[in-house]
């Protein structure tokens, strides 16, 4: 179990003082969303572990009633749960979570994908970064950092289809796919092999075929979702 001391000095090193200076003199609960939705992304924070609005607020500078806020928004997006007394939690995800994900991601990927019948060019600039990305963590063996690359090149992908609708939508299913990550105990030969994946998909992508992108993707989803369902059945 981990306890109020634990979950405040994780949070702390987390750096979330630095995160801040992203709120300005402006503060929202949707910036402040913003932000904690981005460190579950990039797997600050365990699934299980939970939030102080004493740390957080402290670290960011915000009133409890905006923290409260974002913490509701969130929750909102089943990145959070509340638990009566107890207080706010990073959400544990199913199974039955887990397939809900890949199939809701397999309907709005491939389908971005699909549509892309003429070369991209300047559009793949965000899929190019998120490949480098992720070809520069392989080189330092930094496995966490592979894994944030890797849902920034499907977050890139998804904004092939012009529609910032699309991109909210799938960025919500990318941060709760960061905490299906965690139930992986080494992290290397899970992220890695999707690495080389990632950069066929773009060289695809680059010629316009839009039709093999997809069945790249299409096996690759199908790939993942395999793995992390057995994952989850062994650890629950």
């Amino acid at each position: 179990m981990t306890t109020d001391a634990e979950s405040t000095g994780s949070i702390l090193s987390t750096g979330l003082e630095a995160d801040r200076l992203l709120l300005g003199r402006t503060s929202t609960a949707e910036r402040l969303a913003d932000i904690l939705r981005g460190r579950i992304t990039e797997g600050f924070f365990e699934p299980g572990s939970r939030l102080s609005e004493e740390a957080i607020g402290g670290a960011l500078g915000v009133s409890r009633n905006t923290l409260r806020e974002a913490f509701r928004l969130l929750t909102h997006e089943k990145l959070l749960v509340h638990e009566l007394n107890r207080g706010v939690f990073v959400r544990r995800l199913s199974v039955e979570d887990v397939i809900d994900l890949y199939k809701v991601r397999k309907l709005v990927q491939c389908a971005v994908l699909r549509e892309i019948t003429s070369p991209p060019g300047d559009k793949l600039q965000a899929v190019e970064a998120a490949v480098a990305d992720g070809e520069d963590a392989k080189k330092r063996q930094a496995w966490r950092e592979l894994g944030t690359a890797n849902i920034h090149f499907h977050q890139a992908l998804i904004t092939l289809a012009g529609s910032p609708r699309v991109d909210e939508l799938v960025r919500g299913l990318l941060a709760e796919l960061r905490l299906v990550f965690h139930v992986m105990a080494d992290p290397q030969p899970f992220h890695e092999p999707y690495l080389e994946r990632n950069r066929e998909i773009l060289e695809t992508l680059r010629t316009g075929d839009g039709a093999t992108a997809e069945r790249q993707l299409a096996a690759y989803l199908d790939d993942a979702e395999k793995q992390l369902v057995e994952a989850y059945r062994r650890v629950m």
